[in-house]
């Protein structure tokens, strides 16, 4: 994976993790990889995949089940819309807005290229 510099590794791998739930490659009540297995697939240090985890965890995306390992949660889907969404409205969005205005673009221009994008990427 290509990490970028301007956000931290560890949330650039639960954005990974969410990703996968989201487009349905992890469901619900499923083991995730462990901490071993993800970080040498990240090429990372087990530790920042913990850190991942853990991440994971509070936003009760992914559980742990002592000894067995990491599961999707069984609403883990709702539950990564929900913080994706505040991340997404928090951080991306006043960008976007900035960029809008400065470059004066329009909703009508920003609905067709998102219906565009759409239907490209998802066959929606």
């Amino acid at each position: 994976m290509e990490f970028r510099d301007n956000k931290a590794i560890y949330l650039q791998i639960a954005d990974y993790v969410c990703e996968h739930i989201l487009l349905g490659k992890w469901k619900a009540d499923e083991k995730v990889p462990s901490v071993r297995e993800l970080a040498v697939e990240m090429e990372v240090n087990p530790n920042t995949v913990m850190r991942t985890y853990e991440l994971l965890q509070n936003k009760n995306i992914i559980n742990n089940k002592r000894g067995i390992g990491f599961f999707v949660d069984e609403n883990a889907t709702e539950h990564v819309k929900t913080y994706r969404k505040i991340q997404f409205i928090d951080d991306e969005l006043p960008v976007v807005f900035r960029n809008i205005y400065l470059l004066n673009i329009g909703f009508d221009e920003l609905e067709a290229k998102y219906k565009t994008f759409v239907k490209e990427n998802f066959n929606a």
